[in-house]
């Protein structure tokens, strides 16, 4: 096979120049790894890209965070960084046939001494049997695969390709990374059209999305607005719900701060001062929705079950009725959940299992209590010595179901409190007859 490579090996990448008419978010691409903003935990010297880039030498990753803020770019300037052939494709528009074509273009490549970074968008789009076709070419090292992804890669991804690839989290942009990107727009262009207030709610409505930011600050400038806008008047030109700030500067962010500590103390009165400041102001009510429905979980959990239930209702009350009848049942939520009695235990065991279940890796689950669906399994004792929970007195057999290499673990601690003082008090009563049965 010729070697088309072989005369004329491809120089290291360069990082393009955008064209003058190009979009604003294009224009202000990032042209080194030091002007990424908000992802110094792994640009910086001491992350693990900027570790990579020192050493000169990449290995595969999976960059997984929600859009706009900076994934591509990463990419992209971590192939330029380190000369390396950069390749980018989408899982959303590629099939098998783009996914060969790349691959036999990577091997050639590798040949003539260049070696290739492949980026996938939305990795997760692929279908197993594709992403498993990465494997050898990962392995060979005939591409470094940087995947892209705003889906947890647990679920979504292989394990195989999990094993082979590091994953990196990406930081949602809060107000001050924001509050830069704007600013170099602004460098760019020319001051937006705003009010303080109206550029601080401007802020808030990208939600962590840089690039969203920039394309509604573009739609402003494309429109050579005379006055200032203020909020409400923002709000109205954009078509979209934008919070208003009072005089005070209180935030987003403060605000839902707020909310969240009055209901964690069970202050109703506070709780429902807070919530009415921000829909007053124009916050997405969906947005404060998903905020109780999160502290549900996280601060009552099961101390009472309903909590979770209630907060469901209420944004099916919302989705029925919209506004502003339907603020009525964010406010039963809200009332209901600073009434409730709080307990972060489901909290706290989630956050102690998912650490142990990284530090252990893969163990194998006792082989009782592994389903036998095939005669092979059950012939090397899949399923063999398990007891059906159901024909033991009580219901309980008591049996262990942790992996060989493990101890049991207790992550979760019920407190004595709502509902679950009755699970504290079933959870004592199954331990005692553990212990009773050996």
């Amino acid at each position: 096979m010729t070697d088309l490579f072989a005369d004329t090996p491809s120089p290291p990448p360069q990082v393009d120049e955008p064209r003058a008419d190009a979009p604003l978010a294009d224009r202000l691409r990032p042209r080194t790894l030091g002007e990424v903003i908000g992802q110094e935990h792994l640009t910086g010297p001491e992350g693990a890209i900027g570790r990579m880039v020192v050493a000169g030498r990449l290995s595969s990753m999976i960059l997984w965070g929600p859009p706009g803020t900076g994934k591509t770019s990463i990419a992209r300037l971590l192939a330029d960084r380190v000369g390396m052939r950069f390749v980018a494709i989408s899982a959303v528009f590629s099939g098998v046939a783009d996914l060969k074509r790349v691959f036999a273009e990577a091997d050639v490549a590798a040949r003539a001494g260049q070696r290739t970074l492949l980026f996938v968008d939305e990795i997760h789009r692929f279908n197993r049997a594709q992403q498993d076709g990465f494997l050898p070419y990962v392995e060979r090292g005939t591409v470094t695969l940087v995947g892209a992804t705003t889906e947890n890669p647990s679920f979504e991804l292989n394990a195989a390709l999990l094993s082979r690839a590091q994953v990196l989290i990406l930081n949602r942009l809060d107000h001050a990374a924001l509050e830069q990107l704007l600013a170099r727009a602004e460098e760019l262009e020319s001051p937006l059209p705003l009010t303080e207030d109206a550029r601080q709610a401007l802020i808030a409505s990208a939600d962590g999305d840089g690039r969203f930011l920039l394309n509604q600050a573009e739609t402003l400038y494309n429109t050579r607005i005379a006055e200032p806008l203020d909020p409400a008047a923002l709000g109205q030109f954009l078509q979209r719900r934008v919070a208003v700030y009072d005089k005070d500067r209180d935030g987003h962010y403060n605000l839902i701060s707020a909310l969240h500590k009055s209901l964690r103390g069970s202050d109703p009165q506070a709780a429902l001062y807070y919530l009415a400041r921000m829909l007053v102001a124009g916050e997405e009510p969906l947005y404060v929705l998903r905020r109780l429905v999160r502290f549900a979980s996280e601060d009552i959990g099961m101390a009472d079950p309903q909590a979770l239930v209630q907060c469901l209702a209420a944004k099916d009350a919302y989705d029925f009725l919209g506004s502003p009848e339907g603020e009525l049942a964010i406010v039963q939520a809200c009332l209901y959940l600073a009434t409730a009695p709080k307990s972060n235990a489901a909290y706290k065991a989630q956050k102690a299992a998912w650490k142990n279940a990284s530090e252990t890796g893969s163990l194998m689950p006792p082989t009782n209590i592994l389903n036998a669906p095939t005669k092979l399994m059950k012939d090397i004792g899949y399923g063999a010595g398990y007891t059906y929970d159901h024909e033991i007195e009580d219901g309980f057999s008591g049996d262990n179901y942790w992996p060989a290499e493990m101890q049991p673990q207790n992550y979760y601690a019920p407190v004595e409190r709502g509902f679950e003082r009755e699970v504290k008090k079933r959870l004592e009563y199954w331990d005692k007859l553990r212990r009773e049965r050996g």
